[in-house]
């Protein structure tokens, strides 16, 4: 990251110092991940608020895009992100822009609204749904200190990771292999573990786990994202009814595009500055 940046500030650990050591480790964990969701609650917060409320002079997803803009400017400004984290973000927005064109035109959602800021009929705040995905796991990763233990080569994970994002364009007209990359998958990871310090311990979990737990809590907030009238799938057209359970796999295969995305990053970033330790990726 940028030098000069002012890491998280260090939580009073000492005023939890009667609580069992159990319960003071998750409300920490709790707390260090509810900040790393800032920019995804903001966007949620606005969505839940533009749907009931009306601004006169400009439509729903025109504030929104200008809305995400202002919350990444103010971002940047108070240091709560980094340049470096700005430009992580600005990628997933490309991508994820990207990818609901491509899904749009083939109907698999819709953006019902009006919008001045729509590129073939996909408001433009819609990339910023992803790239705040990157946000948060930006955030969480120098919040909460991670460390990748025994990551992927290169020569490895990049073609699992292009497999994927292109099965997500390619799944339109050809047969899906999702099911085909998943097993690749789960021998690519399989020994791989992200370290944490959620309050004064160091910690270990399977990447595979992390990855299953982010993507579902992305399908309950995408089926709040609905509920609230941001983008429609078919079946919700005659009435708002649960994100079918199969966007989970698709959630939990886009969250390992993105968090290789994050790793390469940070790897390259390691590697120029001469601190890149072979089998560990941590705070660039």
């Amino acid at each position: 990251m940028d030098e000069g940046i002012l890491a998280a500030p260090a939580l009073p650990h000492r005023r939890w110092t009667g609580l069992r050591s159990e319960v003071r480790e998750a409300l920490f964990f709790t707390c260090h991940h509810a900040a790393s969701c800032a920019f995804a609650a903001w966007i949620f917060l606005w969505l839940g608020l533009t749907r009931w409320i009306e601004v006169p002079g400009i439509a729903r997803y025109d504030l929104m895009l200008l809305l995400c803009l202002a919350f990444q400017g103010f971002a940047v400004w108070r240091r709560i992100e980094t340049v470096d984290e700005l430009k992580v973000i600005c990628v997933f927005h490309l991508l994820g822009l990207a990818m609901e064109i491509v899904k749009v035109r083939h109907g698999s959602w819709s953006y019902p609204g009006p919008g001045v800021a729509k590129v073939m009929g996909v408001p433009l705040f819609s990339g910023f749904m992803y790239a705040s995905v990157a946000s948060f796991m930006c955030q969480a990763w120098r919040r909460l200190d991670l460390v990748m233990v025994r990551w992927p080569r290169p020569a490895v994970a990049a073609p699992i990771a292009a497999a994927i994002y292109l099965n997500f364009f390619t799944n339109l007209f050809l047969p899906d292999v999702r099911w085909a990359i998943l097993p690749l998958l789960l021998l690519a990871f399989a020994r791989t573990t992200v370290e944490y310090t959620p309050c004064l311990v160091r910690r270990r979990m399977p990447i595979l786990v992390s990855f299953g737990l982010i993507a579902f809590f992305i399908w309950l907030a995408e089926n709040i994202g609905t509920f609230l009238s941001a983008w429609r799938y078919p079946s919700q057209h005659h009435g708002w009814r649960p994100v079918y359970l199969q966007k989970l796999t698709s959630w939990y295969l886009l969250v390992i595009v993105s968090l290789l995305i994050v790793v390469e990053l940070k790897r390259a970033k390691l590697r120029r500055a001469g601190m890149l330790v072979p089998g560990r990726i941590g705070h660039a």
